[in-house]
């Protein structure tokens, strides 16, 4: 399979991987309005704070500020508005049980483009400790020593 371009990416929430141990991820297209995937093209969407929702069967996509779209005029969308995720009924009953589970978040990780369409990447993660977060620190620190030191 072909990596993903980095121009065709178009946000990314990497405080997620760092307040998360991701176990499995799923890639899901987002039901967006007309103004929402001109201000995703120009990159005005926010994911930080984003997570996912099961309900009543369906998938939705939370707390995710998409900005308005300058020339939207009276047709502008709410920015936070919640955005429903196209999964299959598979997926979405697998992400259901996760999240019925003590600890576990369902967290967007990327938004990018494929094949003009916006798909998110969903990732479902284990929330870490604080003694955790250092460990991973310490040996991101370590690895980057090695690599100064023998060019490996």
């Amino acid at each position: 399979m072909k990596k993903e371009k980095d121009e065709n990416l178009i946000a990314q929430n990497k405080k997620a991987r760092h307040d998360y141990f991701i176990k499995e991820t799923y890639e899901a297209g987002i039901a967006l309005t007309g103004t929402e995937i001109k201000s995703v093209r120009a990159r005005r969407i926010n994911l930080r704070d984003g997570y996912v929702q099961i309900i009543n069967g369906s998938a939705f996509l939370e707390n995710v500020h998409i900005s308005e779209y300058k020339q939207g005029n009276r047709y502008n969308h709410e920015p936070l508005r919640s955005r429903r995720l196209l999964l299959h009924k598979k997926e979405i009953n697998r992400l259901a049980k996760a999240q019925a589970e003590r600890g576990i978040a369902i967290i967007p990780l990327k938004v990018y483009l494929k094949h003009g369409f916006a798909k998110v990447l969903i990732g479902v993660g284990q929330g870490k400790k604080e003694y955790d977060k250092r460990q991973t620190i310490k040996e991101r620190d370590q690895k980057r020593e090695i690599h100064r030191r023998y060019g490996i």
